[in-house]
């Protein structure tokens, strides 16, 4: 499922326009993000929790020649890790 089709979706099952779906949309993704840049996560109970993860900074090999050796360095990355009541839904 892509952009529109969620959109799509989310106004047929609110009843909302495919525009008040669509800025629904938007806010929501806005609203995860800057938390997540704020350094905060968002727990949906039952849906799932939002939240940045630290990588630390490790060494890698270079694909195209494995003898070089590379410095990969540290990053933070968005992360979802789905609730028990979806878990649940996508099980059955």
């Amino acid at each position: 499922m892509n952009k529109a089709e969620l959109i799509t979706s989310i106004s047929e099952k609110s009843g909302l326009t495919k525009k008040d779906a669509e800025s629904a949309l938007n806010a929501f993704m806005k609203s995860v993000e800057s938390a997540l840049v704020d350094g905060n996560k968002v727990q949906l109970v039952g849906f799932g929790t939002f939240e940045v993860r630290e990588r630390k900074a490790r060494e890698g090999r270079n694909p195209r020649n494995p003898e070089e050796k590379i410095m990969i360095p540290a990053s933070k990355a968005p992360v979802f890790k789905a609730g028990k009541t979806l878990k649940e839904a996508v099980n059955k």
